[in-house]
């Protein structure tokens, strides 16, 4: 996880084009390819396709994760996000992170890429899923 300060935090805040909280337990932020690069991930993106969405945060607080929140940010977001045809994310791979890889396979993502992150040296896979408008 890139962690950011109050100051930083609000400053990307202000940045996405989607933002989505449920109470204080869960929150989704996502950014379109017309967004100032936020990271070398968000910049992968705006270099391969024209028009999407990137979430470049979700967080569940461990309290409530396993009550669907995760799933109900995603769901509000393939709808607010339709128009722009593809929805994009990494999930890391080393560190591994299976429960998320699993999580987005079964919301429909599929890989597109791999590339290691070098503000961190972390290696994630690059996702994408289709969305109707």
């Amino acid at each position: 996880m890139n962690a950011l300060d109050a100051s930083a935090f609000a400053a990307l805040v202000r940045t996405c084009w989607y933002a989505r909280c449920i109470d204080a337990d869960a929150f989704l932020l996502a950014l379109d390819e017309a967004a100032p690069a936020q990271g070398p991930n968000h910049a992968w993106f705006q270099a391969r396709y024209p028009r999407f969405a990137y979430v470049d945060r979700v967080v569940v607080a461990g309290a409530a994760q396993g009550k669907g929140l995760g799933r109900q940010l995603y769901q509000d977001l393939f709808v607010a996000a339709a128009g722009r045809g593809l929805l994009a994310c990494e999930v890391n791979l080393e560190p591994p992170n299976p429960r998320s890889l699993a999580f987005h396979a079964k919301l429909g993502f599929a890989p597109v890429g791999e590339a290691t992150d070098p503000r961190n040296g972390k290696l994630v896979r690059y996702l994408t899923r289709r969305l109707r408008s």
